[in-house]
């Protein structure tokens, strides 16, 4: 392949990855809006939580695209890694650490590794037995009361943050995630050729989100296990 072929295939792929960030990054503002709920009412998140796991939209098609996007960003964040490994021709004597780039910047491959290490993690708390209960059980209406309200999913929640390693688990994730947001952010951005008058807004807009919703989860967890 050409010079030009692969500069063409490597701008591909990196913007490949940053929209698959953005799409990853709006689930998540998503999630936690919809995990925030579990703070202020029982009732409004069954009920959110009933609808999401019984809607055939959600189960069906974006459960699926969702899945996809997450295996996508991380195979292709680890392909990505590895090509620019072996791009580099001139290997320094003395490295030159944060001088040429940022610890975050540096260590995106170790912070994401950590985030789908707690993926799994969280797939095994909360998805796995739902499928179990829809899928195996063949249960999909067990969640309501003889009154019709859904009741199992604050349960579950509730039940899982009780136990201290398992959020100490989550709230270590989620600092890494913050660290993996706080370089991926601009670097989405940047691969999507974004360098205008908003650079400025859109960087300060990246650090407020990779600071803000890892604490917004890291919050939601440590609420619960205090007030079980």
């Amino acid at each position: 392949m050409s010079n030009s072929g692969l500069l063409k295939s490597s701008i591909a792929r990196k913007v490949a990855m940053a929209l698959s960030a953005f799409f990853l990054m709006f689930f998540l503002l998503q999630h936690l809006t919809i995990n925030m709920t579990s703070v202020f009412s029982a009732g409004k998140f069954n009920e959110i939580s009933h609808f999401m796991g019984t809607n055939f939209l959600v189960q069906y098609i974006l459960q699926p695209i969702l899945i996809f996007g997450v295996v996508f960003h991380f195979v292709m964040g680890i392909i990505l890694e590895l090509k620019n490994r072996a791009s580099r021709d001139v290997r320094y004597v003395k490295y030159k650490g944060a001088a040429s780039a940022t610890w975050m910047s540096r260590n995106m491959i170790w912070t994401g590794l950590v985030i789908l290490a707690f993926t799994g993690l969280h797939f095994y708390d909360f998805w796995i037995p739902e499928l179990k209960i829809k899928f195996i059980d063949g249960d999909w209406t067990g969640a309501l009361t003889e009154g019709g309200e859904p009741i199992r999913y604050f349960d579950h929640l509730t039940h899982k943050f009780m136990e201290p390693i398992r959020v100490g688990l989550y709230c270590v994730s989620f600092v890494f995630l913050g660290l993996h947001l706080h370089h991926g952010f601009g670097s989405a951005f940047q691969s999507v050729g974004a360098n205008n008058k908003y650079t400025k807004g859109l960087q300060k807009f990246g650090v407020a989100f990779s600071i803000l919703v890892p604490l917004g989860f890291i919050f939601i967890a440590l609420f619960h296990h205090f007030n079980h």
